[in-house]
């Protein structure tokens, strides 16, 4: 039920806010048909459109289309395949433009602490997984999901940081400033 929740949530800001620049509306629904998605989720839409500004949503909707390709070592585009970093970078560059350092421990740096308890959709949230602060990094997308390219054999995918192999090693949230220059050094 949690997973229609959260596809509710982000499918709904999906089909209400304005499109990606280079995607039509018509093009994501189409997709989120094929997938059958659409067809679980009935009046959950009209919620979920209420719970996100449409800033987030785009990032939200962006990230979500690259559900499923694979995780690369330093990847940083759907051709290459991603890597946690290179996500969230991709993600904010094609939505806002904006310029995100490379590595996960430099986005931490360059972006502002927010509480756990003020985490909204966008935000990134920070991992230890390799034994050292800020060693992962995925985006934040609401009810306690966000969206990362997790390891090696894998693909970007999204997972709840309240099981207990997040929640452990959780290390922090940050909010990516929207206005003026690009965030640190690409």
């Amino acid at each position: 039920m949690r997973v229609i929740c959260v596809a509710a949530l982000l499918l709904g800001c999906a089909l209400c806010q304005a499109a990606p620049n280079d995607q039509e509306p018509d093009e994501m629904v189409r997709m989120l048909e094929e997938r059958g998605v659409m067809a679980r989720l009935g009046s959950q839409l009209q919620q979920a459109r209420s719970d996100m500004g449409e800033r987030a949503s785009d990032l939200v909707v962006r990230a979500m289309g690259f559900l499923g390709v694979p995780y690369r070592y330093g990847g940083n585009s759907v051709d290459t395949g991603f890597d946690c970093s290179g996500l969230v970078r991709a993600v904010y560059e094609q939505s806002f433009g904006k310029i995100l350092p490379r590595r996960a421990d430099q986005q931490a740096a360059a972006t502002e602490v927010i509480d756990r308890s003020d985490l909204k959709p966008g935000d990134l949230v920070f991992f230890n997984t390799m034994r050292r602060a800020f060693s992962h990094v995925g985006i934040y997308l609401g009810e306690g999901k966000f969206i990362h390219a997790p390891r090696a054999g894998g693909a970007v995918r999204v997972e709840d940081m309240r099981v207990a192999y997040w929640r452990t090693r959780f290390n922090g949230a940050r909010r990516v400033p929207l206005s003026g220059q690009d965030v640190g050094s690409p």
